[in-house]
Order: structure tokens, then sequence, then C-alpha cells
């Protein structure tokens, strides 16, 4: 503006030193007023040369440029000043992008928040679909497989970024970026049909209500018979295959007991809700009690499925053994007439596989044994010699691996509400693998096994959520390491339901009076 000013200022100088001039004769003198000498007296300037009255109006427009051209230039450089000087100007600077451990830490907790909206709404569609069928529940199983697909998506970018991938500042804070907006649209997809979900299940409408109770009772009930016949199970597995080979399930039993005596509490406080016509009291309950029937189901059905699981691995035993004994064999034959390895490799690789081989053999006559676990050094330990021409290898390495992720995904489905992102990261890495074509199923079982290591150390860190004697007594300490009840209030928290971060909270009680006038 001073610049300005200055320019201003010498405008006026030169227009009041030229005023004057404008305003004094020539040397002509004043004629007196006749119409002809007039005319003649007119003339006479513009034979003697130009007037000073004609060179001042140039230097005014000259002036006039000047202090426009100047204004403009003024105005540039304030602007170029604010922009790149903070507190140049009056424009406030943007915000501060934030660290990237900060960003970091976003994405961590957001992967965790997004993962367990997905798994919770798959939970919620399975009891919606019981009642209603699979054609009413179509447009909510699209909008999970979308959520699904964002969220894997976003673990996919988390595996990557944890391994390096990209390198520079820059586009690491890119990528967290990525995975922020991939959570948000997975979130956004379940909020946009949780009201049209709430329409299907009409769990505050008697009728609703009613039906949707009986399907949980039901549930319930064929659940608890399962319960008592799958208690004994890891003992006898045990006893057949040795105690390594049941450490995946112990435990799962009882637990799967005590979310049943958390599910029986809340069927039977949405009962009494319904019957004095407290509705959303009903559903509140009734949404607590099939969470914890769903997670029981998980705990079950794990035991079960590690007794198929072993029954069909020992029943391979053999025959892998047989088919790695052949690859072997197949693989000095084809690599020693290819050429395509050194000779002291490959009697390296040989010996390797050859010990594996004597080791599983001492294993089966050695008494109970792992049949998975063997499995899986026969897969490894021939690796680095097979060529892959015998199916009982492969076979062996998916039913080995499919196991992995099996049990990895339920302990994280049943201790979500303490486990981490970094094994969610690797159990989403594991399921990837093992649904490629073809799959990866030596990276797939090593990544689930891992996951599921993280995920224990997550719970081991978590801890009790609650000291009270009562919280354990009822499972509500079990609801809340489940995820089934939000937040670390024990009864007080709300149970989680379909939908997103802005409406899975929905079934949480009303503040009461007291606690709304704090």
């Amino acid at each position: 503006m001073r610049v300005l000013h200055t320019v201003v200022g010498g405008l006026a100088a030169v227009v009041w030193l030229v005023l004057p001039w404008m305003t004094i004769s020539s040397d002509v003198p004043v004629p007196a007023a006749r119409a002809h000498p007039a005319a003649a007296s007119a003339a006479a300037p513009e034979q003697d040369g130009t007037s000073v009255a004609d060179l001042v109006l140039p230097l005014v427009a000259v002036g006039a440029v000047v202090v426009v051209a100047g204004y403009g230039y003024v105005r540039r450089t304030r602007r170029a000043r604010t922009r790149t000087t903070p507190g140049g100007g009056a424009a406030p600077a943007g915000p501060a992008a934030p660290p990237l451990s900060e960003l970091d830490h976003r994405v961590r907790a957001l992967l965790v928040e997004a993962d367990d909206w997905v798994r919770t709404s798959r939970e919620e569609l399975g009891f919606a679909e019981a009642r209603s069928g699979a054609d009413s529940v179509a447009p909510f199983v699209r909008a999970v497989r979308d959520a699904e697909a964002e969220l894997s998506a976003a673990f996919r970018m988390r595996q990557q970024y944890d391994d390096g991938v990209p390198e520079d500042e820059t586009s690491r804070r890119h990528a967290l970026a990525g995975m922020i907006g991939r959570c948000q649209e997975a979130g956004r997809r379940l909020d946009a049909e949780a009201a049209g979900f709430d329409l299907l299940r009409a769990l505050e409408t008697a009728d609703g209500l009613g039906e949707a109770l009986e399907v949980a009772e039901g549930r319930f009930r064929a659940l608890a018979a399962r319960t008592g016949g799958a208690g004994a199970t890891p003992a006898d597995l045990g006893r057949r295959y040795g105690s390594g080979a049941v450490d995946a399930v112990i435990g799962h039993a009882e637990q799967a007991k005590d979310r049943l005596v958390f599910a029986t509490t809340r069927l039977n406080q949405a009962r009494q809700a319904a019957d004095m016509g407290e509705a959303a009291d009903a559903a509140r309950h009734l949404r607590a009690a099939e969470g914890a029937t769903a997670q029981a189901e998980v705990f079950v059905a794990g035991i079960e499925r590690l007794a198929a699981d072993l029954a069909s691995a020992a029943g391979l035993v053999p025959a892998a053994l047989t088919g790695a004994e052949a690859e072997l064999a197949d693989a000095r034959t084809a690599r020693s007439g290819a050429g395509d390895l050194p000779a002291g490799e490959l009697h390296a690789r040989a010996a390797h596989a050859d010990l594996v081989l004597t080791a599983v053999r001492e294993e089966l006559t050695a008494g109970p044994y792992d049949p998975l676990d063997a499995l899986r050094l026969l897969v490894r330990g021939l690796v680095p010699v097979g060529v892959g021409r015998f199916g009982v290898l492969s076979a062996a390495a998916s039913l080995v691996a499919r196991s992995a992720v099996a049990e990895a995904d339920a302990f994280v489905t049943t201790h979500r509400g303490a486990v981490g992102s970094t094994a969610r990261t690797r159990l989403a890495e594991a399921e990837r693998l093992l649904a490629e074509v073809p799959p990866d199923l030596l990276a797939a079982d090593a990544l689930a096994r891992r996951a599921r290591d993280l995920a224990e150390r997550d719970v081991r860190v978590h801890g009790n959520p609650v000291a009270g004697a009562a919280e354990h007594e009822t499972g509500a300490a079990g609801a809340i390491v489940g995820g089934i009840l939000l937040g670390a209030a024990a009864q007080d928290g709300p149970p989680a339901g379909f939908g997103g971060p802005r409406t899975r909270a929905r079934w949480a009680a009303p503040a009461s009076p007291g606690q709304a006038a704090g």
C-alpha cells in the first residue's frame, strides 16, 4: 500500500504543478468579443505551435496508467505473500498435516472398528435370514459384501505398508489416507442400509419381536445340546492325537457355555420386556442374546471342525508320505538331468527332505501325534526340491492352510473386543492368499498362524475388562471381550448391531433423567 500511496501522491503533484499553466493565457492577447476577429484569434495559436493544455492531458493519462499498473502490482505482491508466508496476510493458513505417526495410529484404530462393523453385521444378518428368507435379505447381503470388499482392500494396503511399500514419506501418507477412505466407505455402505434392515427385522413391533425371539430361542436350544456334546471332544482328541493337537480349542467348550449363560440372561430379559410392552428394551436384550449365541456357535463349531480336520489329516498322512518320497525321487531325476540346480545344492536340499521324511516316519510310530502338524512338516520339507507333480501334497497343503485360517478367524471373531489391527491384517492377508487362483497355501498357513499368535498376545495384554464377580457370573465379561457389548461399562454397554459407525450402537438404552441432567 505504501507503493500505491507514493504513486498517487506523485500524480497529484504533477497535476498541481501544471494546473496553473492551464489557467494562464499565452502571449497572444485576448481579443474583444467580435465575431470575425475571434475566429482569427483562435487560429493564431494553431499557427504558432502546441499549447501547454495539449501536453497536460497526455501526462494525466500516463499517470492514470501508472496508478493502475502500480495498484495491480501491489495486489499481486500481497496475494503471493499471503500464500507463501505464514502469517503474511489476512487469508488464514490451512491446517498443518498431522504427523505420520498420528495418522498411522488413526488407521490402526479404524481398521479394527471397520472389521468389527463387518463381523457384527454378518452375524445379525444370519438371524434375519433365518426368519425372513434369503430373498428378503439380499440387499443387505450385498451391502455386507461391498463393505467386505472395501475392508479387504484396506487390509491389503496395510499389509503392503507394513512390508515397507511404499518407501517415501509422502507416498506412505497417501497410502494411509487411502486406507482411511476405504474403511469409511465400508462404514458408509453399512450405515446406508441400517434403516432398511431395521424395517425388515421390525424388532420394535409385537409380531417382529415375537418371531425374532422364537428364532433366537430355537437356535439357542440347538446350540446348548451341541455344546454338551462338544465338551468332551477336546479330551478325546488329545488322547488320540496328543495334547498339542488340540491346543487351538482348549477352553472352547467353557467359553461357549459362558456365552450361553449370558444369552440365557438376555433372552429372559427380552421376554419380560416384551410381556410388559417395552419393545425397545426387549429388542436391545434380544440383540445381545443373538450376539452371544452366535459366538457360542463359533466356539462349538471350532471344536467340531478341528475334530474333522484331524481325522482327514490322519487319513492323508500315509498317502502324503508316499507322495513325498516319490516327489523327492522325481526331483532328483528331473533336476539332475536338467541341470537347473548345482549338484551340491540339490544334494543339500534332498538331504534336508530326507531328514523331514525320517522325522515324520518316527513320529507316526512313536505314539499319538498331530497329523496336521505332520502334513505341515511334509509339505514344507518338500517345497525346496519338489516339482509339484503329486496332487496328494497339494491336498495336504490345502487342508493345513484352511484349518489354520479358520482357527485364526474364529479366535478373532470371539475376542474382537481385545484383538488389535496387526493380527487382523495378517489374517486378512492369509485369507486373500488362500482365495487366490492358484492359492499360495504355504504363505497363507504361515500368516494365519502368525495372526493367531498376535491375537492371543493382544488378549493377554487386554486382560479382564471388569473385575466384578457378578459380570463374570452372568457372562458379561466375556461379552465385552467378544465385542458383543460396546464399551467397557459391562451391563451398561449397548449391544452391537448391523451397521457402520453411525448406526451400530443404536440399541443403546436411553439415558435416565439423572444421567441426562449430569
